[in-house]
């Protein structure tokens, strides 16, 4: 009898709940904008909680799904992928290559993701100096910044405050190659992740096919003595893993082939930074 009364209760509850717009739990009179209203003043509504390797393996995960990623909090699908619901997190156009997602530009930030300024340095001789984090622009013209970014040293990269923003970090040399492989290697993979023409690049920016929509671009970069040189003839970027005390990995891109290269770097360059999603 038990069992025939439970299963007549819940056809009930098949037919009278889709009988209404709003369902209400905690409240009998829910927000006509929602479809679903929960009230309670002493507990919340709890997302199913997973890594960020659990979040990658959902198949299809539609546009507005709700998680809660244990490493970088409460997170929603958009149409770019996924991004985080912290205030704090700064949304940038994405691009997915393979199993990562990029930024899609060069980042551009004045400030450690704890809200400290970076400081920008224009003087050659301070910037050959340095041990702490510093920014400048190409030429130190702000015109430059809008097209490349800015030109950041290594010892900013690896601040404890935190360079990227929320949601991001600077790659690693292993995620760099996983980029690289991901596109056929370092002998090619380079002319796809090149701008195409010769407006920024100059001629005859051998093999760019921008096939990967990385959109690189050829920013220069600041030397250890402070002068800037190779607009318009290499790109260079910052990963997050250093070689020895001084020195630091990087990638670079070339106007004159289509490779994608690694160098390690002393730790003074003024490079640009590419990030990748959490």
């Amino acid at each position: 009898m038990k069992k025939i009364q439970l299963f007549l209760y819940v056809i009930v509850l098949l037919i009278y709940i889709p009988a209404f717009s709003q369902v209400g739990i905690g409240t009998a009179t829910p927000s006509a904008s929602a479809k679903l209203d929960i009230t309670s003043p002493t507990q919340g509504l709890l997302p199913p909680l997973m890594t960020t390797a659990q979040r990658d393996a959902i198949v299809s995960p539609a546009t507005g799904l709700v998680i809660f990623n244990t490493s970088t909090n409460s997170e929603t699908k958009n149409s770019s992928g996924w991004v985080a619901l912290s205030s704090s997190f700064v949304p940038m156009p994405a691009i997915a290559i393979g199993t990562q997602q990029w930024m899609r530009e060069n980042l551009d930030v004045l400030t450690y993701r704890n809200g400290d300024i970076i400081p920008q340095v224009t003087d050659p001789t301070a910037w050959a100096a340095l041990t702490t984090g510093a920014w400048c622009y190409y030429n130190n013209d702000v015109d430059n910044g809008a097209i490349y970014g800015k030109l950041y040293n290594w010892y900013a990269v690896n601040d404890l405050r935190g360079l990227a923003p929320t949601g991001w970090h600077v790659p690693t040399d292993a995620e760099w190659r996983i980029l690289s492989n991901t596109l056929g290697g370092e002998s090619v993979a380079g002319g796809k992740m090149k701008s195409t023409g010769t407006t920024l690049w100059i001629s005859p920016n051998t093999g760019a096919t921008n096939s990967s929509g990385w959109a690189g671009l050829p920013g220069g970069f600041r030397s250890i003595s402070g002068e800037f040189k190779s607009v318009g003839s290499y790109g260079v970027w910052w990963s997050s893993t250093e070689t020895i005390t001084t020195v630091a990995w990087g990638r670079g891109l070339n106007y004159n082939n289509g490779d994608f290269t690694r160098f390690d770097f002393v730790k003074r360059n003024g490079f640009s930074v590419r990030c990748l999603r959490d």
